[in-house]
């Protein structure tokens, strides 16, 4: 898959066939998306092409900064390169983009930049100023300028439509087990290990503490994970908590992960981690011997769930 910059970084000679939106999460139902673009690319010898978008439209359009997102470009990037894509635009978006009409983002973009011979596009999309280009337009569109459209209904998983905000809430309320079904994979966390105050170690649960670079990253609800982790391509198990830690007076926000079975010095080192599984809330204890029980209680309940 090649990675384009911007519009003006993509060259093609070929015709595409094209799909166009944020696709936060990469989860089932854009997949669904994904997968028909490649097929129908293949069997009419063109190439595939998703353009998306960065930032993210509504931190541009609304001022919404609040908006967290469930991957960070680096992770959409590789979660798309496994789909058979041939080509990724992640374009700035920016006001004056948001301004195109759907008529010049049609022509310009899609017929005389992209050069598109079809576009598949998700159930209820919209584009162009004011979100002003809808699916009937874009159909007569297609019929000006010569190229195919089609649209994929929602996807559903137990007739539940899946959508990124219903994905984001379930992370927000700790459901990882349903987050991670509308994902089709393990929700992640990527992060450089930074040095903490190291109590962890003082009562025989190390932890590597986490910092996350990219502010808009989504982090789930506060408390205690099963988590797998995957450092130097070797596999880990561990629990990670999320939170304040209100036992040893904590006043911000960190991310630890208490790996099983694993003593390196990994400071400075990055890691992905997967969230498998939501054990209990963070709470306040009144002394670290009480914690030290809890946490002994935790690494069996997450082996009982890994290894059961």
């Amino acid at each position: 898959m090649f990675i384009h910059k911007n519009l003006d970084d993509f060259s093609s000679n070929k015709d595409t066939v094209v799909t166009i939106g944020t696709f936060d999460g990469v989860h089932v139902g854009h997949k669904k998306i994904i997968e028909q673009l490649v097929q129908n690319a293949q069997k009419s010898n063109k190439e595939s092409l998703l353009l998306t978008f960065f930032p993210h439209p509504r931190m541009v359009l609304q001022k919404d900064m609040d908006i967290k997102l469930i991957n960070t470009i680096e992770e959409k990037a590789t979660l798309l390169e496994g789909l058979g894509l041939d080509h990724l635009i992640i374009h700035p978006f920016d006001k004056e983009f948001s301004r195109l009409t759907a008529l010049d983002f049609v022509r310009n973009i899609l017929v005389n930049k992209l050069h598109v011979s079809k576009l598949i596009i998700g159930y209820d999309h919209h584009f162009g100023k004011n979100r002003e280009g809808s699916f009937e337009q874009l159909r007569e569109y297609s019929e000006l300028y010569g190229f195919e459209i089609e649209e994929i209904p929602a996807q559903d998983i137990d007739h539940i439509s899946v959508s990124s905000t219903k994905i984001r809430k379930a992370l927000e309320e700790g459901d990882i087990k349903r987050a991670n079904d509308y994902l089709g994979y393990s929700f992640m966390l990527h992060g450089k290990v930074v040095k903490g105050e190291q109590i962890g170690s003082t009562i025989g649960y190390p932890t590597a503490n986490i910092e996350i670079s990219e502010n808009y990253k989504l982090v789930p609800k506060n408390g205690v994970y099963v988590v797998q982790t995957f450092y130097k391509d070797q596999l880990y198990y561990g629990m990670m908590n999320i939170g304040k830690r209100p036992t040893v007076f904590g006043n911000h926000r960190t991310i630890e992960v208490h790996l099983f079975d694993f003593s390196d010095n990994i400071y400075g080192e990055n890691l992905k981690i997967e969230l498998l599984h939501y054990i209990r809330e963070e709470k306040k204890f009144d002394t670290i011997d009480q914690l030290k029980l809890q946490l002994e209680k935790d690494k069996t309940n997450s082996k009982r769930f890994l290894f059961s």
